[in-house]
């Protein structure tokens, strides 16, 4: 049955919230399995590492557990939508619930804090900065030898 025009396929904020409740515990509870090799005799093993909290992932959680069929939940998330304004609030929090188990688990290494910095946006500042005292003269026309830099201006042949 089709929804009536008009209305959401996620109906209040409160049932957007429980979703990603719902998302959160899923993944936490849901390792994935990474095939290892140890001891001298490289033994074939395996170790749960933690999941991250994903746009995508939540998006896909969504489409799994709603009648939504595509991957987009920009009505919600973007702001632009006046008619979808009471999810604001849920939605950035929901973001930046996300962004934050990554931060976290970059910065403790359960991530790879190189991918995690680049999901979020963050980056490394450096400044490199050199002085010098004293004079530097440059000659981009001709090459100077050192036996013309007291005598004529011409070159000598």
């Amino acid at each position: 049955m089709a929804r009536p025009h008009g209305t959401k396929y996620i109906e209040t904020p409160e049932k957007m919230w429980e979703l990603f409740e719902a998302y959160k515990k899923e993944v936490k509870a849901k390792p994935i399995r990474k095939m290892v090799f140890v001891g001298k005799d490289g033994n074939r093993d395996y170790e749960d590492r933690e999941r991250p909290l994903t746009m995508e992932g939540f998006e896909c959680f969504v489409m799994n557990h709603t009648e939504i069929n595509y991957p987009d939940l920009s009505s919600y998330f973007d702001g632009k939508n006046e008619s979808y304004q009471d999810y604001f609030h849920i939605c950035t929090r929901i973001k930046r619930e996300i962004r934050q188990d990554q931060i976290d688990g970059g910065m403790v290494g359960i991530f790879n804090p190189s991918i995690t910095q680049r999901l979020n946006g963050l980056v490394e500042k450096s400044e490199n900065k050199t002085e010098h005292s004293g004079t530097i003269n440059a000659n981009f026309g001709s090459v100077i030898q050192p036996s013309q830099q007291s005598g004529s201006d011409s070159p000598s042949n």
